[in-house]
């Protein structure tokens, strides 16, 4: 299973391993959408691989937490050696990334409205959406996010 974003076409798709579409809906996104997130309060969504790192309710309902930063998100932000080890170590064991970095974090799948983006990075979709998400998808699942 995977959950792929298209952010151009603002939709979130989720897929069995034989690429047979189990949901698809509309997704908002942060709210300035345009490139990767590169670091905390840029107000962009994150491009590139990760898992859902976490589940959890919060503010918005249910959400699913993205492993944002990866290691190619550090590597491209120009973090210390350090930082990369340790973003690394911690996808290794299905962990999720340091949050409290320069390069932000707390990335999540959430409810709250899918109509305009208006996250500070996050995707939102419906509040039925992201219920109906949230008990289909455990974590560790594949996330891909598109341009």
């Amino acid at each position: 299973m995977r959950i792929t974003v298209e952010k151009k076409k603002r939709r979130l798709t989720l897929t069995a391993d034989d690429g047979t579409t189990l949901f698809s809906c509309p997704a908002a996104l942060g709210a300035a959408p345009e490139g990767p997130k590169g670091a905390a309060g840029d107000g962009r969504t994150p491009e590139g691989n990760y898992f859902v790192c976490l589940k959890k309710a919060g503010k918005y309902g249910p959400a699913l937490g993205v492993s944002y930063p990866n290691e190619e998100d550090a590597r491209r932000a120009g973090a210390e050696e350090a930082l990369i080890a340790c973003i690394r170590d911690r996808a290794a064991k299905g962990l999720r990334p340091p949050w409290g970095t320069a390069l932000g974090g707390e990335i999540y799948i959430h409810g709250g409205g899918a109509d305009r983006d208006w996250t500070a990075g996050c995707i939102a979709l419906s509040d039925q959406d992201a219920e109906t998400l949230y008990a289909l998808v455990p974590a560790g699942t594949p996330i891909t996010i598109l341009p």
